[in-house]
């Protein structure tokens, strides 16, 4: 008999979560996101700062970390959009920043971010970290 004030569904929903959040990669990502000067990186900065990992691997576990409802793309609207400069972010959604606070997993948010600011950026990425955002 379970001693939880939740039911078995939403146990294993949580599970679930955690063991998408906590996957090596993802986790990385997680954290290049909450470093991130916007919290809104591109998929061009997070390839760069996970040079071990290929984009296409990156892109893959973003998608798994948007279909758990822990990160959400957030897109430029066509008329702010600008040539040569990113127009979709990838950031960590309202119920997804809940659930990482819920979970300690945002307690280095501070640690992160000077981390993420002493990376050396090429100027391309420079360009890419200080392009227009969407407002969230």
């Amino acid at each position: 008999m379970s001693t939880s004030d939740q039911p078995p569904s939403d146990l294993d929903s949580v599970r679930e979560r955690l063991n998408v959040v906590t996957q090596e990669t993802r986790f990385a990502l997680l954290q290049d996101i909450l470093g991130h000067p916007s919290e809104l990186p591109t998929l061009k900065e997070l390839d760069y700062v996970n040079p071990s990992k290929s984009q296409t691997t990156i892109r893959q576990h973003l998608q798994q970390l948007v279909d758990a409802g822990i990160v959400e793309e957030v897109v430029l609207p066509e008329d702010r959009r600008q040539n040569d400069l990113p127009y979709k972010f990838y950031g960590i959604s309202e119920s997804g920043r809940q659930f990482l606070e819920d979970h300690k997993l945002l307690r280095a948010q501070d640690t992160l971010r000077e981390i993420y600011d002493r990376v050396e950026k090429t100027d391309d990425i420079k360009r890419y970290e200080t392009a227009l955002r969407p407002e969230r």
